[in-house]
């Protein structure tokens, strides 16, 4: 019979006293107890804590010694110890055992939860506690806690999603489809492009996208969708929708969502793009047909493609066919040359204005304009674009000035009188051809190959002015 006094130890013999147990050596018993639980506590009637045996493999607690002698609740948290006195009082009410989850904590703050089971063992109401450290479990839950929380953020943030996702397809008035590449069907729309297509989206959402157009086939449809999508410069493609009969213009962009390629469609009608362009093309025809400037048309190389009525009476071409084909150089009164330093400037900012040169007529006329162009090269063939002005008036005023000299008249005015035409016109000369030298080099971006060319020069002459003139730079030669 277990008794309290001071004969009881800490080692577990005195649980063999008066034959309670089967005789098992002292030690074994230790063992057993120690390993059978990761702590155990011997608690006699008045809750002093006679011994206390950890699980040797259990290293988590340390040692506790310290607690031998010690009141059961005084080891306890607040809140375990008014739990304990009921387990306590249901025990001695004569129940086998009971199970109780404690939480320790000391002086020092430690805190850890055990779940234990009391057993009474003697007569005397003494309890042996053997108890399993709660801590590993405490984690895992609140791993599990934290997974969840977790979780419930991303439901939460996916749903926040979903429903931008959802209002911003309904509330937009452009027609959206998204097709899956893979199975070739419509995994969305929204209500806009339902409408237009004939259907609800109840019904066209999962359903095959070639079969809600006529004459297509899947296979052909997605590849021709792709197709378009690849080309940024194709337009979209014009369709037939079959549940509606309705006449759309579908345009495709490819994008991949979770390694899914995803066509985005941009549907809409026909008549509507028709309608929008209408005006705007009807009054750009009538501008090229109807205005006063030459507009024409030509590829890369300065070959003429197409050209208005105003050109051709520039030019004094019987029609159409008089110039498509030939180049603009056969027009420019300086030919390759003029042509060369156009392409080159409208190539590099992608337009050019007010460039003042000659045209030359089918009947060996000539007649001043000023070139504005424009690159257009946002297409498979890049087109070059021209606005010929006829500048013969403006050029016959900057020439007399309205009857009154400019300054360049006025100083060799000055010159009559003083000295003889002869040496008039020798001073004039140099000025004359110094200007246009540097009017040359400038148009030709300082190439003087080319300037000798504009100039009708060879290049060994164009050299010598250079010097006579002191125009070439340092690095000249």
């Amino acid at each position: 019979m277990l008794t309290n006094g001071p004969d009881l130890t800490t080692d577990g013999r005195h649980l063999l006293n008066a034959g309670k147990l089967p005789l098992i050596a002292p030690d074994l018993l230790t063992e057993i107890l120690a390993t059978t639980a990761d702590i155990c506590l011997l608690v006699s009637p008045t809750l002093r804590i006679v011994s206390v045996m950890v699980n040797p493999a259990h290293r988590a607690f340390g040692q506790l010694t310290d607690w031998e002698g010690m009141m059961l609740p005084d080891i306890l948290t607040d809140e375990s110890r008014l739990k304990v006195e009921l387990r306590i009082a249901d025990l001695m009410t004569g129940r086998g055992s009971v199970m109780a989850e404690l939480n320790h904590g000391t002086l020092q703050s430690w805190d850890f939860p055990v779940r234990y089971a009391m057993h009474r063992i003697g007569p005397d109401g003494s309890i042996l506690m053997l108890g399993r450290d709660l801590r590993p479990l405490a984690e895992v839950q609140q791993q599990l806690v934290a997974a969840q929380l977790a979780l419930e953020r991303d439901y939460e943030a996916q749903r926040e999603l979903d429903t931008r996702y959802r209002v911003l397809m309904e509330m937009t008035r452009d027609p959206v489809m998204l097709v899956s590449m893979s199975s070739g069907r419509i995994t969305d729309l929204n209500s806009a492009a339902a409408l237009l297509l004939g259907g609800t989206r109840a019904e066209l959402v999962g359903s095959a996208v070639a079969q809600e157009f006529d004459g297509r086939r899947r296979g052909e449809f997605i590849e021709a969708l792709a197709g378009v999508a690849a080309a940024e410069a194709a337009g979209p493609m014009e369709v037939t929708a079959r549940r509606s009969q309705r006449r759309v213009l579908v345009a495709p962009r490819l994008f991949r969502a979770a390694g899914e390629r995803v066509l985005l469609c941009l549907i809409d009608p026909a008549d509507k793009k028709a309608k929008a362009g209408d005006e705007l093309a009807e009054n750009l025809q009538r501008l090229y047909h109807e205005g006063s400037d030459g507009i024409v048309f030509a590829d890369g190389d300065g070959v003429i493609r197409a050209a208005n009525e105003a050109f051709l009476n520039l030019t004094d071409a019987s029609g159409i066919a008089a110039v498509r084909g030939r180049s603009i150089a056969d027009y420019l009164v300086r030919g390759q040359v003029d042509l060369r330093v156009l392409l080159d400037n409208v190539k590099r900012t992608g337009q050019l204005r007010l460039y003042a040169t000659r045209l030359t007529t089918d009947f060996s006329g000539q007649i001043a304009v000023e070139l504005s162009a424009s690159w257009l090269d946002d297409r498979p063939k890049p087109v070059l674009v021209m606005v010929v002005r006829d500048a013969s008036r403006a050029d016959a005023l900057r020439r007399t000035g309205n009857g009154i000299p400019d300054d360049g008249a006025r100083s060799v005015m000055e010159l009559v009188g003083s000295s003889t035409l002869k040496d008039i016109v020798a001073e004039t000369t140099d000025v004359i051809e110094k200007m246009c030298i540097e009017t040359a080099l400038e148009l030709t971006r300082n190439n003087r190959v080319a300037a000798a060319d504009m100039l009708g020069l060879s290049r060994q002459s164009l050299y010598v002015k250079l010097r006579k003139y002191g125009l070439l730079n340092k690095d000249g030669d």
